[in-house]
């Protein structure tokens, strides 16, 4: 996060004594990302955060690739996703490439008899069904539709569900997701330009701390395989921590749109950004208003990305025949844009109600076998009249 945060207690200085009651010393973790030159956060612990008991089994989740080199367009029907009741067996990587992967999700029940560390990826969490905690070793956030949870890489936490019925829309990012810079100064406030600032911005304000012996499992993510590790201690030890690498919250209601005489691009949507990708939200907003503004987007050609639309609720006016939970790929090297009738229909409207997600990757998009399971295979075929 490009602001500082502090949470519970921490001594006047770094890497200083800071002693317990007894006389016996708290335990400093320095939490960081891109070696020492990224946003990092320093940590205190009951006891030692590096006591690993047992390595057990080791098996790989890395998703079964169909179309390796992908030019068609598709559709995917996210809801058709079975619920399943563990958090990470329920994740199903639906596009991928070497900076990100896509993924769905239906858990049931919450993580209960272990804990979950992805040290491969940043993981962007959106809620389009339920409502809980995130509950993590620095702090816990309450969730509800809407809210995207931004899980920095190398948090240890578990998630748990108010019911059965959930829907996830995951990004899992090899690059640290940051808010766009375009929407920050030189010191990083967000601008008064920016579509939303701090105060929209949730940070953990809940500290979960155990000083508790005993066996923990935490099953870690590393390369594309799942290792499960036994600690020797409670994961959420700390007392207190301070920096700008946290977890936190930002509702997609939160976003106030940008709009304009006539119709604007994409980027005025833009929410988060990495080095390989963007993710915009579309939310309900005020169309152009240019007396002969057409409110649909204009045919364009994604050169150089891979377009990704998560449908969220409300009715697209760009797209027929769309519900919630769809999914739509439009790769690179081909144009597309508004379905027949769509142009025609937008003319003369005032809002809409569309609520979706956009993922805009720089590298091409691979297709697997999860994904082929829920694909309209005709989708691309969609825009003959």
């Amino acid at each position: 996060m490009p602001f500082y945060h502090k949470l519970g207690n921490i001594p006047h200085k770094r890497h200083i004594q800071f002693r317990k009651p007894d006389g016996s010393l708290y335990y400093e973790q320095l939490f960081g990302t891109i070696g020492f030159d990224g946003m990092s956060t320093n940590s205190y612990h009951e006891q030692r955060p590096t006591q690993v008991k047992e390595i057990k089994k080791q098996y790989s989740v890395k998703p079964k690739i169909t179309l390796e080199n992908n030019i068609k367009s598709y559709r995917f029907k996210g809801f058709q996703v079975k619920p399943e009741n563990d958090f990470l067996e329920s994740r199903k990587t639906v596009l991928v490439n070497n900076d990100c992967a896509i993924v769905l999700s239906a858990p049931k029940q919450s993580t209960k008899d272990y804990f979950y560390k992805n040290t491969d990826a940043d993981e962007l969490i959106f809620i389009h069904k339920g409502t809980g905690k995130l509950r993590t070793m620095l702090g816990n956030l309450d969730f509800k539709y809407g809210d995207y949870l931004l899980v920095p890489r190398g948090v240890i936490y578990k998630i748990d569900f108010d019911t059965e019925d959930n829907r996830l829309f995951i990004v899992e990012s090899h690059r640290p997701i940051y808010t766009p810079k375009r929407y920050r100064n030189w010191f990083g406030q967000l601008l008064e330009h920016s579509p939303f600032c701090e105060r929209d911005i949730r940070r953990p304000q809940e500290l979960e701390t155990y000083n508790q012996n005993g066996d923990f499992l935490i099953k870690v993510k590393k390369q594309g395989d799942i290792i499960e590790m036994v600690y020797a201690s409670h994961p959420f030890d700390v007392i207190g921590y301070d920096g700008y690498n946290y977890p936190y919250a930002f509702s997609i209601h939160d976003f106030e749109p940008i709009t304009g005489r006539i119709h604007q691009p994409p980027p005025v949507h833009q929410t988060f950004e990495t080095d390989a990708f963007v993710v915009c939200s579309f939310v309900p907003r005020m169309y152009d208003y240019h007396p002969q503004s057409i409110p649909a987007p204009y045919n364009h050609s994604n050169i150089d990305s891979d377009e990704v639309l998560y449908y969220v609720d409300g009715d697209f006016m760009s797209r027929n025949d769309v519900e919630a939970g769809h999914i739509s790929l439009h790769p690179a090297g081909i144009p597309h844009g508004p379905h027949p009738g769509a142009t025609e229909r937008s003319i003369g409207k005032v809002d809409t109600q569309e609520l979706a997600v956009m993922v805009d990757t720089f590298k091409p998009l691979k297709v697997t076998e999860e994904a082929m399971k829920i694909s309209d295979e005709d989708y691309h075929k969609s825009w003959l009249e």
